[in-house]
């Protein structure tokens, strides 16, 4: 069976969607938002407040492994947070070169490097140098800047740098989050590479999962913002469903987990900003239930926790003590 990765999503898919989402189970390994190296070495607590996996064995409490993703553009100084965070022995290091948010790029973070394939190439050998050989140590990429004229330099620069894999991102920096994905471009990658390459991109069912393994050639595929909108596709593509999905069946499973996620954000953020972490789920999750859909228009103008707690109990939504 090929593998099933969760995407690291900036300002969504934290360490609390993370402990929710892979309680359903299906994925191989998920991957941390970024943290961002930046002239100095980062704190062993820097590492392990992004992954709080990080103190459990690098593992969510349901087993998934959790590898730990570096933003930077640098070699010598993402070396040697490299190496900070190896101490910490986790189940993975990553290197972004796929983030295409303006705020990012602008100071030579994320998919911005992608016209640099020398760049790319010199912080993978140095972070290669700085990482046992014993952790796993891959990269994302997008398809380039502007186009895609020197996606096959820069997939090339990091494989010879020395990452054990690669996950492509099937959309250049310029496209976003637009659809479409263009999955020709990871086979083509794959192809001039000597790792494995894993398919990334506008992945929301079984059938773009299908098709997305098909153009592209790649046998794993990291789910993105299609694991959030969907957090049980994951399981469905790993028991080969062909069934239309029971979407009320899932609902009545998924109103634990949005019970669990609102409390542990209650937890994490400032009460304030907790109802904007649930609206954003809500706002993917009504892409494929309707209770989402009516959940999110009751809550979208409330800032309340206590009318947010309300509302959620009203519409089945069990507020238990979270889950350690």
């Amino acid at each position: 069976m090929s593998r099933l990765l969760l995407a690291p999503l900036e300002g969504l898919a934290d360490d609390v969607l993370r402990e929710v989402l892979t309680r359903v189970p299906g994925y191989d390994y998920a991957v941390t938002e970024f943290a961002r190296v930046s002239g100095s070495v980062l704190p062993r607590r820097a590492f392990t407040r992004m992954s709080p996996e990080l103190k459990n064995g690098g593992a969510t409490s349901s087993g998934t492994l959790v590898r730990v993703q570096l933003l930077g553009s640098d070699p010598p100084c993402m070396a040697d947070n490299a190496a900070q965070l190896a101490g910490l022995n986790p189940p993975g290091i990553d290197l972004n070169f796929g983030c295409p948010a303006p705020t990012v790029n602008r100071h030579r973070g994320g998919a911005a490097l992608l016209d640099e394939p020398e760049l790319l190439h010199a912080i993978a050998r140095a972070v290669r140098a700085a990482v046992p050989p014993h952790i796993p140590f891959t990269a994302k990429m997008r398809l380039g800047v502007e186009d895609t004229g020197r996606a096959l330099d820069c997939g090339r620069a990091l494989a010879e740098g020395g990452v054990d894999g690669l996950v492509v991102h099937a959309r250049t920096k310029a496209d976003g989050y637009r659809p479409p994905a263009h999955w020709e471009w990871v086979g083509r990658i794959a192809d001039v590479v000597a790792v494995p390459v894993v398919a990334n991109g506008e992945v929301w069912s079984e059938d773009d999962w299908r098709r997305c393994r098909s153009v592209s050639g790649a046998a794993d595929v990291m789910l993105g913002r299609g694991a959030v909108a969907d957090p049980f596709l994951a399981r469905r593509i790993r028991l080969e469903a062909q069934e239309a999905p029971d979407r009320a069946a899932e609902w009545a499973e998924l109103l634990p987990l949005l019970g669990e996620f609102w409390l542990r954000v209650l937890a994490k953020v400032e009460a304030r900003h907790a109802p904007g972490r649930l609206k954003q789920w809500l706002n993917l999750l009504r892409r494929n239930f309707p209770q989402a859909e009516t959940l999110y228009v009751l809550i979208r103008g409330e800032r309340d926790p206590l009318a947010v707690a309300h509302l959620l109990r009203l519409h089945g939504v069990p507020l238990l003590q979270a889950a350690a």
